[in-house]
């Protein structure tokens, strides 16, 4: 029974990527194909989301590593806190809206449950190969009917592919670097999109100097990372520097053309300050309400001046359920507390993939993890979409025994495969291969042992 459960599972979580990614872009559809939206519906969403959740959690039983549990001691410290603000969220809510926001919260607060799974290299493996099977197809059709600022939600998957392009056969390269281009070019006022994508291309200068490079100077990067947000907020609330104001530093209009939200092409300013104004908020907010500490749970939000008047129209408080700023959210449902297990996570993630891997592309993934805890400070939004779950993969990844101890020639069977079934075919037989290998050594041993 248990084969054939570990059958299901693992036949039906890859799929978690395509459905999440059609369900991303729901919400930026163009104005002639709204009637599509009628699948964005808050319950199903809901029960999609339930059900993804549950087979991340079933499938652990069967994908996880007992090699990583030690090292997934802080995951399930963030998870235990996440799960004691909710139930006390509970106890918060009072209106329909706040359990609402709660259920929503919920969701995403508890995504880092895949986490666990997503340390095995065959079951991520498999995730890729089902979304490069149906989703980069499906592109075709959604790149139609969506506005062009959420090419990127729906392509989030290839810029982790992006580290790999070294390895990557010239079909392969040529089909990564096309969906990039398209994602960069399509809308550049999607600055979040070109960030995400452009990002990766300057990690990759770590392979291509890595003769030159050492561990020491890579770590120095991974650890410059987490210090320069801190830095930047203490100088912006004590008033010396404000980052985000980048008109004091650039004297010039900076420009492109994107998508409004109406979905018009419109001329924008890619270095108008979005972010200063909802940590003033943010901060006011926790200290005027006593909740700095301990968070407000996921059922409530924030005071917002800005947004107040047209959420107090619903639910009766000037309150923001949610911010564009992924630690924002951290830290208003979960507190300091919960703020500094968050960070937990991505140290100890991008210390294992830069101090414990035996290859450099999982090395290059780690400071990735290490950029990501930097942009959840500007924004990298925790909720249920693909781009916060592709930010579980990367998680998995570096946790992962499996993948840092894989040899470079094991790496490039194993990128080919999620493109071509000869690689994947090829990694079967040099895993039944060794494991034959093991027990026949094994056997021997034994013998050994019974003659002495």
């Amino acid at each position: 029974m248990n084969s054939v459960n570990k059958q299901i599972v693992s036949q039906l979580v890859p799929f978690s990527a395509l459905i999440l990614a059609v369900y991303s872009v729901l919400p930026y559809l163009r104005p002639e194909f709204t009637f599509v939206s009628l699948l964005n519906n808050t319950t199903v969403r809901w029960v999609i989301s339930t059900l993804i959740l549950l087979g991340f959690f079933l499938s652990k039983k069967y994908f996880f590593d007992k090699r990583n549990e030690e090292n997934m001691l802080v995951m399930w410290i963030y998870l235990l806190w996440n799960t004691m603000c909710i139930i006390r969220g509970m106890f918060v809510a009072e209106l329909y809206w706040d359990w609402k926001g709660l259920t929503g919260n919920t969701l995403a607060l508890m995504m880092p449950i895949a986490v666990f799974s997503l340390t095995n290299k065959t079951l991520v493996q498999s995730l890729f190969v089902k979304y490069i099977k149906y989703a980069i197809p499906l592109f075709l059709i959604f790149g139609i009917i969506t506005r062009t600022d959420a090419f990127g939600f729906y392509l989030i998957p290839i810029s982790v592919l992006l580290f790999f392009i070294p390895i990557l056969t010239v079909r392969q390269k040529i089909l990564v670097i096309t969906i990039t281009l398209i994602v960069l070019t399509s809308d550049l006022g999607a600055r979040s999109n070109v960030i995400k994508f452009g990002v990766p291309f300057g990690i990759l200068l770590i392979y291509y100097f890595r003769k030159a490079l050492t561990i020491k100077f890579i770590e120095y990067i991974r650890i410059t990372l987490f210090i320069i947000p801190v830095f930047f907020f203490i100088l912006g609330v004590t008033g010396v520097f404000n980052v985000f104001n980048m008109n004091d530093y650039i004297k010039k209009d900076v420009t492109s053309m994107g998508v409004d939200g109406e979905g018009n092409r419109v001329e924008q300013n890619v270095i108008v300050d979005t972010r200063t104004f909802l940590y003033e908020e943010i901060l006011q907010s926790a200290v005027n309400n006593n909740y700095w500490l301990l968070g407000r749970t996921p059922a409530r939000g924030n005071d917002s001046n800005t947004f107040g008047l047209l959420e107090a129209e619903l639910t009766g408080r000037d309150e923001r359920l949610s911010n564009e700023i992924g630690l924002a959210n951290v830290f208003t449902w979960t507190g300091l507390v919960g703020v500094v297990f968050y960070f937990l996570i991505f140290f100890k993630a991008s210390y294992l993939a830069v101090k414990k891997s035996k290859n450099i592309y999982i090395k290059m993934i780690g400071i990735y993890v290490a950029f990501r805890w930097l942009y959840s400070w500007i924004e990298d939004v925790n909720n249920f979409t693909l781009n916060y779950f592709m930010l579980m993969v990367l998680l998995g990844i570096s946790f992962s025994y499996s993948f840092r101890n894989m040899t470079d020639r094991e790496l490039i069977i194993w990128v080919r495969g999620i493109f071509d079934v000869r690689y994947l075919r090829l990694q079967q037989y040099l895993f039944k291969k060794e494991r034959n290998e093991k027990r026949k050594f094994g056997s021997l041993a034994d013998l050994s042992q019974q003659e002495k």
